[in-house]
């Protein structure tokens, strides 16, 4: 039976974006954060990352201190009761990527590549589930993939602009108001 996901942008969504977030020591969540997982995951709901990781490919960081960042944002999820089926990441640039990593690739959002593996890999039914990010190319990958619903956070008018026609768009960081949303018959 295919379960429905809860699709989450990384940085943005889960953390403040203080641009390529790499060190643990930089990285801040959001409030809400828990909350939202806790309820998804308790209505039945797979959770799953699917974050742009550039900065990899921009040579910024490493693919390992990626991981590393990875595991331990994955243990204060556990630390809350929370648990992640996957988390899909593509580190390539078309145009700023080094080496092996400048190329397209159709898991580069606004490509739905992570999303469509991670819904082959883990058995989601796209239609029923939820992406929740913080730019107009995360909509456009959901879209593209064939997710259900798409809630843009944003404060910015040209992600909001440029979002496919049908996003909920909310404010910037507002997890709380899209859990109410997405889940009405909580309180």
């Amino acid at each position: 039976m295919l379960r429905p996901a809860l699709f989450l942008d990384r940085d943005g969504v889960i953390n403040h974006d203080t641009g390529y977030t790499h060190r643990i020591e930089d990285f801040r969540f959001r409030d809400g954060i828990f909350d939202i997982c806790r309820t998804a995951q308790a209505r039945g709901f797979v959770l799953v990352v699917v974050t742009n990781q550039a900065g990899v490919g921009r040579g910024y960081y490493t693919e390992e201190q990626f991981q590393t960042l990875t595991a331990w944002m994955l243990n204060r999820f556990a630390e809350q009761d929370v648990s992640f089926t996957a988390v899909e990441h593509c580190p390539d640039h078309p145009t700023a990527g080094i080496g092996p990593y400048r190329r397209e690739s159709p898991r580069r959002k606004p490509g739905p590549g992570m999303i469509l593996d991670a819904a082959v890999a883990h058995g989601l039914d796209l239609p029923r589930s939820v992406m929740i990010g913080d730019r107009a190319s995360d909509m456009q990958a959901a879209q593209a993939a064939g997710v259900g619903r798409w809630i843009l956070l944003t404060s910015a008018p040209g992600e909001s602009a440029a979002a496919p026609p049908g996003t909920l768009v909310l404010p910037d960081g507002a997890l709380e108001t899209a859990r109410q949303i997405l889940f009405p018959e909580i309180e």
